[in-house]
């Protein structure tokens, strides 16, 4: 055996391929990306040890149509290239133990992966588990991340149910009052509300609608429109069980859908700091998100369907 024929051989033995009982998802796993597929279409790219912090992209909804952002992973005519911190699909905040992980500026704030991911089927789907220790300076421990992220759905919908456990190091961490933050999507060009190519209609599960979404506590939040001639949409759930439910929403016209559990100050005008969520060493905090990848047809009463069903499952 020659060496390509080997280093082939290697690359093959790395690959743990993971198939659902039922239906459906599959998760490629090559180490650094996990690709996910749905009936052998593209889904989603997990991308696992990405610094200075883990992301989802490309992102594809029923009928392989992407669903966020390119840039900055990308460069794609048309698109904007402000606020190149917004990754697609990820999870940071602004101000945890006075650190910014949300811009990651100043400490070298990053995600660091520890140890490989970890696959299985389940009935609804597959499941891949990951652990992350989020550090500043050269390798001073904020917290360690566990997240679960199940992928599964239909040709009407494709949905990915997300479980973070944070837990602090040696000291208490706190979750600052910012609204930069935390649960985040960044949509595709055509999904923002405002713009020249914007067919984005915003709205939530209070009924608030565009700009008057910002700030405000919902259950969930949806952003549907027209994407290359195809009728979708995004939506974020807000579990019951999450600290500070319903949820504040960081969500903006142009394309940013973000769950934030703490930042009351600028959402409400509360005083400084009201917001901000302190874990003792030991202690642990978890949220529970789904995002929901839908079709046309998904108005608000069907929306509240599939979010009651969520919630009982």
């Amino acid at each position: 055996m020659n060496h390509t024929e080997s280093s082939a051989l290697a690359v093959l033995a790395a690959l743990v391929l993971v198939t659902c009982s039922s239906p459906r998802a599959q998760i490629l796993n090559a180490g650094e990306v996990a690709e996910v597929t749905l009936d052998g279409q593209p889904f989603a790219s997990v991308h696992l040890s990405a610094e200075p912090r883990p992301f989802i992209h490309p992102l594809h909804g029923p009928g392989g149509v992407p669903m966020t952002r390119s840039y900055p992973m990308g460069v794609v005519e048309g698109e904007s290239q402000d606020h190149p911190h917004h990754q697609s699909f990820w999870f940071a905040h602004g101000d945890v133990n006075g650190h910014d992980f949300w811009h990651g500026k100043g400490n070298d704030e990053r995600m660091v992966q520890q140890g490989e991911a970890q696959l299985e089927y389940l009935e609804s789907g597959c499941r891949l588990t990951c652990r992350y220790r989020w550090l500043v300076d050269e390798e001073t421990l904020i917290c360690t991340d566990e997240r679960e992220l199940v992928f599964g759905g239909n040709d009407q919908a494709r949905s990915i149910d997300v479980t973070i456990t944070l837990r602090p190091g040696e000291e208490p961490l706190v979750m600052g009052d910012t609204k930069e933050g935390t649960f985040a999507l960044r949509l595709h060009p055509a999904l923002r509300v405002d713009g020249e190519v914007a067919t984005g209609r915003l709205t939530n599960s209070e009924g608030d609608s565009g700009k008057e979404a910002w700030g405000k506590r919902a259950r969930w939040v949806d952003d549907s429109g027209l994407i290359d001639g195809h009728e979708v949409g995004v939506t974020i759930f807000d579990h019951p069980s999450n600290p500070s439910h319903p949820t504040w929403w960081h969500a903006r016209n142009y394309g940013l859908l973000a769950a934030n559990p703490f930042g009351v100050h600028d959402f409400e005008g509360g005083a400084a700091g009201s917001g901000s969520v302190v874990v003792p060493v030991g202690g642990s905090y978890t949220v529970r998100y789904r995002v929901l990848l839908h079709g046309a047809g998904w108005d608000r009463a069907r929306i509240d369907d599939a979010y009651g069903a969520w919630i009982r499952e």
